[in-house]
């Protein structure tokens, strides 16, 4: 290993993390045959293959497992030590590694704003994908910190709420169920319901409170985004279940509305989160601090205004 290069191996961990070369040579800005050449020459260097071809699909060989498992340790040492001198210097430099779950990429950003402008030295890497994805993330510590609104219960983790984040009906403007008030949830069952997809932290949410009362919702339609619920229920498919930080942006020509239904706002939190034990660098940590020291004052000044109230839409 005397011969490989520092940049060989972060061509292998691009490579290895997402399974294709292609895909690494497009993050790395680099041609797919300069990263396999780099691959080529480093497993040269180890004496074993790294990678084997399945079909279309790559995967780490034993020595390729235990390589990746190297490389996160050095890459993620490094950074600690680039962190530490910064912070030697008096500094804020460096990058945060966040995963949020989808619904949460209508709060973070907002979050992000305020606090890169009072730390521009503050690079940051924003994965945003769906509950499971961001567990698994979590339980292989690929990110410093984590937010999702449904904390995991078998992996041995830190949680604190720093933000609500209520859970609401929503329905097309029109809907007749808009004129009503307290609206059973049995009634609820019976509407066309447009569902969030499968492993999605909000369906699980939905699923509960449904399967607490004996009912099962008419679901027409899944799908995995949120602004796609949304079209789906403007366009007159179904009613849904959604955050209420989804309709931050949807502003005074709304066409959709919230319906005033008995169990509902769904009550929940957003969550920052981080393995137990898990050593939080001086960016992380300053994050961290100011999610639960401001994070609520920031989001609220930011998320709502012109938000409807219970059954009725923007402009009332």
């Amino acid at each position: 290993m005397k011969n490989a290069t520092l940049h060989q191996l972060k061509v292998f961990e691009a490579v290895a993390r997402h399974s294709s070369f292609t895909r690494a040579a497009e993050e790395l800005f680099l041609t797919q045959p300069t990263v396999s050449m780099q691959v080529k020459q480093l497993s040269k260097s180890v004496g074993l293959p790294l990678f084997e071809q399945v079909g279309k699909r790559l995967y780490l060989t034993g020595a390729g497992k235990e390589l990746y498992t190297t490389c996160q340790d050095v890459f993620d040492r490094l950074s600690q030590f680039e962190i530490s001198v910064a912070d030697l210097k008096g500094l804020k430099q460096g990058v945060l590694r966040l995963a949020v779950v989808t619904t949460a990429k209508y709060v973070v950003p907002r979050l992000l704003g305020p606090f890169c402008q009072r730390y521009p030295g503050i690079d940051v890497s924003l994965t945003v994908n769906n509950h499971e994805w961001v567990l698994d993330s979590l339980a292989e510590n690929r990110n410093d910190l984590y937010i999702l609104s449904q904390p995991p219960e078998d992996i041995d983790v830190q949680i604190h709420p720093f933000l609500e984040n209520p859970l609401v009906v929503l329905a097309q403007h029109n809907h007749p169920l808009t004129q009503e008030k307290n609206i059973p949830l049995k009634r609820i069952a019976e509407e066309p319901f447009i569902m969030r997809e499968p492993g999605s932290g909000t369906r699980k949410s939905v699923q509960k409170l449904f399967e607490e009362h004996g009912l099962q919702p008419k679901v027409k339609l899944d799908l995995g985004s949120n602004e796609a619920i949304k079209q789906a229920i403007a366009g007159g498919l179904g009613i849904s279940v959604l955050s209420l930080h989804t309709l931050a942006l949807e502003g005074t020509n709304s066409q959709l509305s919230i319906l005033d239904v008995e169990g509902f706002p769904i009550e929940r939190y957003w969550y920052v989160v981080h393995l137990s034990g898990k050593q939080l660098s001086v960016i992380a940590r300053t994050f961290f601090d100011y999610l639960l020291n401001e994070g609520k004052i920031v989001a609220e000044e930011t998320a709502f205004q012109g938000v409807f109230s219970k059954g009725k839409r923007a402009e009332d």
